[in-house]
């Protein structure tokens, strides 16, 4: 319901942001005074800005999927629109009271005119190369030493990835370069750390392509997947979701396709594999769902696990960091965050999170949180990376 509550900022927002683009337009060239004009620009403007409101209320079809493509983009696009305009203003009314600024060339025209195209250009640089580093899926590699053994294993390559969000923003493209680039690092164990799903499965550009494609990954010992939080079928307007009242319900289609594309899904549950080492994961923090009330804690996952082997947990959100750790888990894999996604996202995160991104060593135990290779509302990441990580986990041989 947060959505409904900023709905009169976003509203506010987009005037403001309209009003400085008509200001500008018209000084750049008197045609953009013209009635007709006018009324074409604010129409386009009105249709790009509320695309994900019409989007919400229309029926699952090719003009829905057309309106959330161009309305995840305009989600980025404001952001930086506000920030960038925010600061001019700023600056502008600082400049206006300083007694060594030419006042009437601050005011001029010309100058307006010049800031107003300096300001475009940086929004449009600054939009591009997000849109164009989201689809841009890297590489990011860590080293890790258990001291356990692990059967007849003396090293684990494990590829990880997280925040899929296949929806309107992400598909078979995207997918196709992570399979790719996961195959290529060998790995022994592939596991998938939630939010697979963009809680929408009509939004799914192709799931039969989609099958074919996640069952390419190539792994030793499988891949192994949690839930996340958005692993659900809700309705998403702006990036927020409607909560239902009822417990946490997956569309069943999402629970075959993943079966289809043998990937294991573990509901609050442990394999053992190889004779070697545990992997538990975790159902969501914020609702576990799927007929599960309450999800074990820290100490009930290990309770019944060996001690002297390695024990891995898959959990979407780097939560309980403590408690895993003093609980015997050797190594927590998690995503969740996105690393902000966005600037300034990427340095608030850090606030919230003991982990926000990258590798942190809680007692004995190594967490490590992807920043994800999907992208979760606006289209675009800024000043973070879409990624699958490679832990190469050594043993005590």
């Amino acid at each position: 319901m947060i959505a409904l509550f900023l709905s009169p900022v976003y509203l506010l927002v987009n005037i403001y942001i309209l009003r400085w683009l008509m200001r500008w337009m018209g000084a750049c060239h008197h045609h953009f005074k013209k009635k007709w004009v006018r009324t074409l620009i604010i129409t386009v403007y009105m249709l790009v800005s509320f695309s994900l409101v019409i989007a919400f209320v229309c029926p699952p079809g090719k003009l829905q999927r057309i309106l959330k493509f161009i309305s995840n983009y305009w989600l980025g696009a404001m952001i930086y629109i506000v920030l960038v305009v925010i600061i001019v203003d700023v600056i502008r009314l600082i400049l206006k009271r300083s007694r060594r600024v030419d006042q009437a060339k601050l005011a001029s025209r010309r100058t307006f005119v010049l800031n107003g195209t300096f300001c475009i250009i940086l929004i449009f640089s600054v939009c591009l190369y997000g849109a164009l580093n989201a689809r841009h899926i890297r590489v990011t590699n860590y080293d890790v030493a258990i001291d356990k053994k692990a059967g007849d294993l003396t090293s684990l390559n494990i590829v990880l990835a997280a925040d899929l969000h296949l929806g309107y923003s992400v598909g078979t493209a995207q997918m196709k370069q992570m399979v790719q680039k996961i195959n290529a690092q060998n790995p022994d164990l592939v596991v998938i750390a939630g939010d697979i799903f963009d809680n929408e499965y009509e939004a799914l550009d192709d799931p039969e392509e989609l099958v074919r494609i996640l069952a390419g990954i190539q792994s030793t010992y499988g891949t192994y997947a949690c839930y996340g939080n958005h692993d659900i079928q809700e309705p998403i307007l702006a990036g927020f979701t409607f909560h239902s009242k009822g417990k946490k319900v997956s569309d069943p289609r999402m629970d075959e396709l993943l079966a289809a594309a043998n990937i294991r899904l573990l509901r609050d549950e442990t394999v053992e594999i190889a004779d070697a080492f545990y992997l538990h994961g975790r159902p969501d923090y914020e609702r576990p769902g799927r007929g599960i009330t309450k999800r074990m804690s820290a100490a009930e996952i290990t309770s019944s696990l060996d001690p002297e082997k390695p024990i891995f947990v898959i959990d979407h959100e780097p939560r309980e960091l403590s408690e895993l750790a003093d609980a015997g888990v050797d190594l927590d894999l998690c995503g969740h965050t996105h690393d902000g996604q966005l600037f300034p996202g990427n340095i608030v995160t850090k606030f919230f999170w003991e982990n926000s991104c990258g590798y942190l060593k809680k007692g004995d135990m190594h967490n490590i949180v992807t920043s994800g290779v999907g992208v979760y509302g606006p289209n675009m990441r800024v000043a973070t990376k879409s990624e699958i990580c490679t832990i190469k986990v050594h043993f005590n041989s």
